[in-house]
């Protein structure tokens, strides 16, 4: 069986070689996403399982730090108004 295949130039190529080169690259393709998919999967899990043993939620830490820079910037703005003799 011939595997070779004349093109328009000079040119063989081994067919059934680049066949096998396709396979493999699909092969490793699918392994490769098989164990990205996997470590994706353990990553969020234990990202997962430590936000559930956090004592404070980090929605309630976010709420807690917005509040608090609040306050910050009215106490600034506050301070800053009676340096510069204006009320509001």
């Amino acid at each position: 069986m011939n595997h070779y295949h004349q093109s328009s130039g000079t040119i063989e190529i081994n067919t059934r070689l680049v066949t096998t080169g396709v396979v493999l690259t699909a092969v490793g393709a699918v392994t490769a996403w098989a164990g990205m998919a996997i470590t994706a999967s353990a990553v969020f899990a234990a990202g997962r399982r430590i936000i559930r043993e956090m004592d404070v939620p980090p929605t309630q830490q976010a709420a807690a730090k917005l509040r608090q820079a609040r306050e910050a910037s009215r106490a600034g703005m506050e301070a800053w108004h009676s340096t510069s003799g204006t009320q509001t």
